[in-house]
């Protein structure tokens, strides 16, 4: 499976990397971007960044590099970050809020509209500027906002029926934060993201090579 049409799932991975390595440099200059430049940038090598692009059908120009405002708008526009995605977050406690005041997921077209969450004193309310629904007018809510993304971030016992709920709903892109695995059918597609895993993965690598920090 590819992550957008005939673009290697890995180079899908490194495209957000280039975009925030190209926001860095047009927020201090703008003109043209090597692929020495953007490999820096992005914590990758030249060769890279070079095969990647050319996914996108963008070569650049040898000596000259790539114009790098034209480059931003191609892995925009491949990323879907030209279009807004409206995104409802099931569980509104402390993680929930957080993504909520995250002002980064605005600006890249993915603002978060509703909220779902199973305390009625939090229901009928509007908490940092995002009103909470109930669980049962999940459907109703994808419907009138036109949500495209669901996020899960409930505590793991409720996060298979948050799921279902959103599938139920028409959502067929979720994020979870739930440290489990969920159920769904092939056409969704469901991207977890562990932080506990990825805490150990950086404990694995620096087993042997650092001790633990005292503080």
């Amino acid at each position: 499976m590819t992550g957008h049409g005939h673009i290697p799932d890995a180079t899908v991975a490194r495209l957000p990397l280039y975009l925030r390595g190209l926001d860095e440099l047009l927020a201090a200059r703008g003109g043209t971007v090597s692929s020495d430049e953007l490999a820096e940038l992005a914590g990758v090598n030249a060769a890279k960044v070079r095969k990647d692009l050319s996914q996108l059908g963008t070569y650049g120009t040898r000596g000259v590099g790539y114009d790098a405002d034209y480059l931003r708008f191609e892995i925009s526009r491949a990323l879907g970050v030209t279009n807004t995605w409206p995104v409802v977050v099931c569980g509104f406690g402390n993680l929930g809020r957080a993504l909520a005041n995250h002002t980064g997921f605005t600006d890249r077209g993915f603002p978060i509209v509703a909220a779902i969450d199973t305390d009625m004193e939090k229901v009928g309310t509007v908490i940092d500027g995002v009103p909470v629904h109930a669980p049962s007018d999940l459907a109703a809510v994808v419907n009138d906002n036109h949500i495209a993304i669901g996020v899960i971030a409930t505590p793991p016992e409720a996060a298979q029926a948050a799921t279902d709920r959103l599938i139920e709903a028409g959502i067929g892109s979720i994020m979870s934060f739930a440290p489990i695995v969920l159920v769904a059918p092939d056409d969704v597609e469901i991207r977890a993201v562990d932080l506990a895993t990825e805490l150990q993965i950086l404990g694995f690598h620096l087993t042997g090579s650092a001790s633990p920090t005292e503080w």
